[in-house]
């Protein structure tokens, strides 16, 4: 099941995204927000994997909101003006509907979500340079990632560690959708390679990572979804 939230102020748009939606099994909506500061709201307490997000709101516009996200969950724009198309992809959004949006152009958008979503994590990989040689990694061997500089060291899970050429901030946003989160100014963990945890660091086996404090309401809100999907609290 994909947990969908309507970002929209338009009671027409809503209804319209809504009857598209309850065509397919696997979307269901467990929110709707009229602004940026309710989808907010909504996104630090439930676990949503696709968001509808219109660009002209009150306040604050779609870009930019989608922009101040640490963590961004799959969005597809759904708008009136050709004009954010642009920014929209380089903000990596899954697509970009153009209202009045028709079910045609509507189910091409949520096959690529589906599609994406139903890849195997044991074949999800990301490409990386280092010692001058381009190497292939599965993000499932990776347990965390360390800044040092303009370099990142990568740590895996048989303990070896490597040395990439790119910088913390650039794997945040490549990573921020394949269950990995940044807790530290200094660290993004695999968050399946959690152990154990408190208010100030997290376990991943034998390595201890501190909790920034800059991250802590992030963390947190991260920790309650986790402890929702839990069988035992």
């Amino acid at each position: 099941m994909i947990n969908c939230i309507i970002v929209e102020d338009e009671p027409l748009a809503v209804t319209l995204l809504e009857n598209h939606i309850s065509k397919f099994d696997q979307l269901k909506v467990v929110g709707k927000a009229c602004n940026a500061m309710e989808a907010y709201q909504i996104l630090q307490t439930k676990n949503i994997d696709l968001m509808f997000l219109d660009i002209q709101m009150p306040h604050l516009n779609g870009i930019d909101f989608l922009r101040s996200l640490h963590h961004k969950p799959n969005t597809i724009f759904t708008t009136a003006y050709r004009d954010f198309a642009i920014e929209g992809f380089d903000l990596e959004a899954v697509d970009y509907l153009l209202k009045p949006i028709t079910f045609e152009r509507f189910f091409k958008a949520i096959e690529r979500v589906l599609r994406n979503t139903a890849r195997d994590p044991e074949t999800d990989f990301m490409m990386t340079k280092t010692e001058g040689m381009h190497r292939k990694l599965l993000l499932s061997e990776i347990v965390y990632f360390e800044s040092q500089g303009n370099n990142t060291k990568i740590v895996l899970t048989n303990n070896e560690s490597l040395v990439s050429k790119s910088k913390i901030t650039d794997l945040e946003s490549l990573l921020s959708t394949k269950g990995f989160i940044r807790i530290h100014r200094s660290f993004i963990i695999n968050s399946q390679s959690i152990t154990a945890f408190n208010n100030n660091e997290v376990i991943l086996g034998s390595h201890h990572i501190p909790v920034g404090r800059s991250f802590k309401s992030e963390f947190d809100s991260f920790i309650k979804v986790v402890s929702k999907r839990s069988i035992n609290h």
